[in-house]
């Protein structure tokens, strides 16, 4: 039977989180106060419901939550504490593989050079990793408001760190009038790299945005793709291809992408054969754990537990990481998860 306990004891793959959306609020709090910077409130339960994002609410509106935690990520000592603390969080939910996402940029606001932001945040994950046992790895953001330039100095900066954790070259940010082919320069840069790329994209813009993601941007996966099924053309390019897309169930009834969680087409994704992986894009403006988007997807949309694994291990397969370490990993949690009934 197919319980949340169940599925809580599942090993998982988080493959799309975002840094700046992880922080706990005792240590929002804590950060708030070295760097003398005003939260709306104090009280790291107050603090919690204030970070929830409420259903239905807008992308744009999403995002303004950020402007209460990338403040606090302005000192490697910040940056470090928050992605280890991240991994702690991400063991007790049985996450095996994390690639935590962030635009190191936005850490660089008071001076700190751009490398230390990475440092910083290489040490904070690989420290986590050591101590929880959790193989996590970087995913370098753009932001699609950036000038053109920004962005190629971030993927040059990706490709330079990519034997220290960075895995790949993401953009992100508000997507509504802003393609991503804007900035398929620096995605050259990082296919020229030989890093991964993904991309926001189909979530608050239409299918247009992730043919672009992958005809003009050399997409390896989609963030969240939430549109797709408005092309069934591109849909079948998608399956042909077997394109892995990050699935954010909670946080797309959040943004107002899908209306309810019902009307989440991840369900046809994945009877269609599409390559579909589970993700949460930012717990604490969900309030969602990993565990609890696959609890949903079998509890709201129907997901058997056959189905869940084949999505758990889709993760795994689609995780940027050399073919050997990706093949041990996939091995190891087959296993472990037919040994969990």
């Amino acid at each position: 039977m197919t319980t949340r306990d169940v599925i809580q004891r599942l090993p998982k793959a988080e493959l799309h989180v975002h840094l700046d959306a992880v922080i706990r609020p005792t240590t929002m709090v804590a950060l708030a106060k070295a760097a003398k910077f005003s939260l709306p409130t104090t009280d790291p339960d107050a603090l919690r419901r204030f970070m929830l994002v409420g259903d239905g609410t807008s992308l744009d509106e999403y995002l303004k939550r950020f402007d209460q935690t990338i403040p606090l990520l302005q000192t490697p000592e910040s940056i470090e504490r928050v992605a280890y603390e991240a991994v702690e969080d991400a063991a007790r939910d049985n996450i095996r593989y994390l690639e935590m996402r962030y635009c190191p940029m936005l850490s660089t606001k008071r001076g700190m050079p751009l490398q230390d932001v990475l440092d910083a945040e290489w040490r904070g994950l690989s420290r986590g990793e050591q101590d929880f046992g959790v193989v996590s790895r970087i995913i370098n953001c753009s932001l699609r408001h950036y000038d053109p330039g920004v962005s190629i100095e971030l993927a040059e900066c990706s490709v330079a760190n990519r034997h220290q954790g960075v895995v790949a070259f993401d953009l992100a940010g508000g997507e509504a009038g802003r393609p991503p082919a804007v900035h398929r320069a620096a995605f050259d840069i990082a296919q020229d790299g030989l890093i991964g790329i993904t991309v926001h994209a189909g979530e608050a813009a239409g299918p247009e945005s992730i043919r672009e993601a992958l005809l003009r941007c050399h997409a390896n996966r989609i963030g969240h793709g939430t549109r797709l099924f408005e092309d069934p053309a591109l849909m079948a390019y998608v399956r042909d291809r077997q394109v892995p897309i990050e699935i954010n169930l909670t946080s797309n009834v959040k943004t107002g992408a899908v209306r309810s969680l019902r009307e989440h087409p991840a369900k046809a994704y994945f009877a269609a054969g599409i390559l579909v992986t589970l993700c949460t894009d930012g717990w604490l403006m969900t309030g969602a754990t990993l565990s609890d988007e696959y609890w949903l997807a079998h509890d709201a949309l129907g997901f058997t537990r056959a189905e869940i694994d084949r999505m758990i291990v889709a993760g795994f397969e689609a995780a940027f990481l050399p073919w050997l370490e990706r093949r041990a990993l996939v091995s190891r949690i087959r296993d472990e998860l037919e040994g969990i009934r």
